[in-house]
């Protein structure tokens, strides 16, 4: 049986008002908890998430530690690419590194699909754990979006430029389609077995996009994400679309089938309301702000907060990933802060 939930952040998502504005935080899970930092010390990555139990408890750590109103399941947008073909291995101080990255129509073509429940089981079995026997609040799940994972699998790593990644959705747009549509196909079967398994809200990260103007976004990104939103709209659950560097799409982002908006820190969000988003917007204080003395967190999230509030529809996080050095007891204060202010506020 499902446990009872603390539904804030879903009523926040799908627009309604409520008593205080909800907290979660992009790659909450670990990073700069100790604990975490003692479990990585002995595992990797890849370890941790086929392990559901250790994996269960890592995702859940920031919730019992912060009082967040949402989980977010701890694993890598990589993930799923083994199923279908890619070579991935999480290299530390590197990222994801793939060895046999795409250069031609013919390694689109080889491209298998992902049956998540053979493929991915302990994926599932992890989210099923915590739904069913460990969290009181939301889990979210997630996948990258398929120009973020094409970016990695073309240039076989990070990028500062994705110069490969543009040359061949330019030079090679037959096989950069049947790309897009592998990905999304992907993207759609491992999504909804998350939601099958228990997860009740969805982000998808694109979080490289924003190397893309917005006609090429238009016209390469845009039919395939229009896709894969309005395939998980039959979920009804809420539905988070963010990158980083992108307010120049967020218009674009507002147009497809999704619920939630998300920000990064570069846009402030009385501007995304002006350039008219209204749907629900997620975000958006800078991650660095948490090396900050107290006094100015607090300020930029009373500013962030007031902006926010203005009307029902707002989750607060950060603006992009927590880092490794930033101190639990600040993200446990800044969640403290973020429920008493706004709860005060929205009560008058």
């Amino acid at each position: 049986m499902t446990m009872k939930i603390n539904d804030t952040f879903l009523k926040a998502a799908w627009g309604e008002r409520t008593d205080y504005i909800p907290v979660w935080y992009m790659r909450q899970a670990g990073r700069s908890q100790p604990e975490y930092r003692a479990i990585k010390e002995k595992y990797s990555l890849f370890e941790i998430t086929h392990q559901p139990e250790l994996c269960a408890y890592v995702t859940r750590l920031p919730v019992e530690q912060y009082n967040n109103d949402a989980a977010v399941l701890y694993k890598d947008i990589m993930t799923p690419l083994p199923a279908i073909g890619m070579d991935v291995e999480i290299k530390s101080g590197i990222g994801p590194v793939i060895d046999n990255p795409i250069q031609s129509y013919a390694d689109v073509e080889k491209l298998g699909e992902i049956n998540p429940e053979e493929d991915v089981p302990y994926v599932l079995d992890t989210i099923k754990l915590l739904t069913q026997e460990q969290l009181t609040v939301p889990l979210i799940g997630f996948t990258g979006a398929p120009f973020t994972l094409a970016s990695y699998m073309i240039e076989g790593g990070p990028s500062k430029n994705y110069h490969k990644t543009k040359a061949f959705m330019y030079s090679e747009p037959k096989a950069w389609f049947v790309l897009m549509d592998k990905l999304g196909d992907m993207a759609i079967s491992y999504v909804k077995a998350q939601i099958k398994a228990g997860a009740s809200v969805i982000q998808i990260f694109d979080s490289w996009v924003g190397a893309l103007n917005v006609e090429d976004y238009r016209y390469y990104i845009k039919p395939v994400m229009e896709r894969i939103f309005s395939s998980l709209r039959e979920e009804n659950v809420p539905l988070i679309m963010f990158g980083v560097g992108a307010s120049h799409l967020a218009k674009e982002w507002h147009d497809l089938p999704l619920d939630v908006v998300g920000l990064d820190w570069r846009l402030p969000i009385q501007e995304a309301r002006a350039m008219g988003i209204s749907k629900t917007v997620q975000g958006n204080l800078e991650p660095a702000l948490l090396l900050a003395p107290w006094e100015v967190i607090e300020e930029k999230t009373k500013e962030i907060l007031d902006q926010g509030m203005k009307q029902p529809g707002y989750i607060f996080n950060l603006g992009h990933g927590v880092f490794p050095e930033v101190k639990p007891e600040t993200l446990k204060k800044l969640t403290a802060f973020v429920h008493e202010y706004s709860a005060e506020k929205l009560a008058k």
